[in-house]
């Protein structure tokens, strides 16, 4: 059998995108499993919702947005510090970028090694990798809650730390008026997880049972297909939380009984393979979610951080 190519390197088809009006003013952009984004209209502002992996990844979403509204972006909001997630920010103009206080930190600690890790990964998603040009710096972070006023009558927009999960700063974007929700990689619909700088035991309680506290009756993930209505939001999280519980229960009863990393990597992936296996992303994100839940069952608190040259290594020991 032919090896398995290197995490996304192979997948190079274009992803259809669909531009979804979720709400007057409120606007989603998914792209079969790829990075989902999306925007919500102020008064006379624009508040972007995650920034893509390129500038101009991120003019052709802005583009497809300006269909719809010719506000100038004021606010841009980063879930978390994934660099398909915020290195195409310049292209927004924004006068603000919002991030968690945990966010800015893991920029200055692992943003470098993040941004060529994540390019070797996943080359497609990094259009013109040229028009980057550098990190992507918050100008605004906060530790529990940033409130932003829409003006008029478009009540407010809350931003909200939920607890340590996908990564250590993780926030969410809620809509109170409109009972939507903005949730980042801390929920995925019909996409594969990726953990590999998780807090898993603390991802699938706490903190998901706060974003299901909530009550969303629409919720944009990272990844995947909006869940509309309450059955398909609680369906989000619930799938969210199993893939969390079944990593949990394999790899710990590997490491329990005295078994190794590829052992535990082989237990996961046969229990989660039946139902997620053809979802977008798994076999790219298995070996990276199970090498940091070993690490932190282990005793690792925090993510060891990812290189392209680590990368490699752990995708020769568990795909090879």
């Amino acid at each position: 059998m032919a090896p398995k190519a290197f995490a996304s390197s192979a997948d190079l088809d274009e992803k259809q995108q669909t531009l979804e009006v979720l709400a007057d003013g409120v606007y989603a952009l998914t792209a079969e499993g790829d990075p989902n984004v999306g925007a919500v209209e102020g008064e006379d502002f624009l508040v972007c919702f995650e920034a893509l992996a390129t500038p101009v990844a991120a003019r052709q979403w802005l583009a497809r947005l300006r269909e719809h509204t010719g506000k100038p972006v004021r606010f841009l909001v980063l879930s978390h510090y994934h660099a398909v997630r915020v290195l195409g920010a310049s292209a927004f103009g924004a006068q603000v970028i919002v991030a968690h206080d945990n966010t800015r930190a893991l920029i200055a600690e692992r943003g470098e090694e993040d941004w060529r890790s994540e390019y070797g990964r996943m080359p497609r998603l990094f259009k013109d990798p040229d028009s980057i040009p550098g990190l992507t710096w918050p100008t605004a972070t906060f530790s529990d809650r940033f409130t932003i006023h829409l003006g008029g009558d478009r009540g407010e927009l809350v931003l909200q730390y939920c607890g340590r999960g996908h990564t250590e700063g993780d926030i969410v974007a809620w809509l109170p008026e409109r009972r939507i929700l903005f949730a980042g990689d801390l929920v995925e619909a019909r996409a594969a997880l990726y953990t590999g700088d998780a807090f898993h035991r603390e991802w699938a309680t706490g903190t998901l049972d706060r974003v299901a506290a909530f009550g969303a009756e629409t919720l944009v993930g990272g990844r995947g297909a909006v869940a509309r209505g309450r059955d398909a939001v609680s369906a989000a999280i619930g799938q969210t939380r199993h893939f969390l519980q079944v990593m949990l229960r394999e790899v710990g009863a590997v490491r329990e009984r005295g078994g190794t990393l590829k052992e535990a990597f082989e237990a996961a992936h046969a229990a989660l393979a039946v139902r997620y296996g053809g979802w977008p992303i798994f076999e790219h994100c298995l070996p990276f979610d199970v090498s940091r839940l070993w690490d932190e069952l282990s005793g690792v608190e925090r993510p060891v951080i990812w290189t392209a040259e680590r990368d490699r290594e752990v995708w020769r020991r568990l795909q090879g």
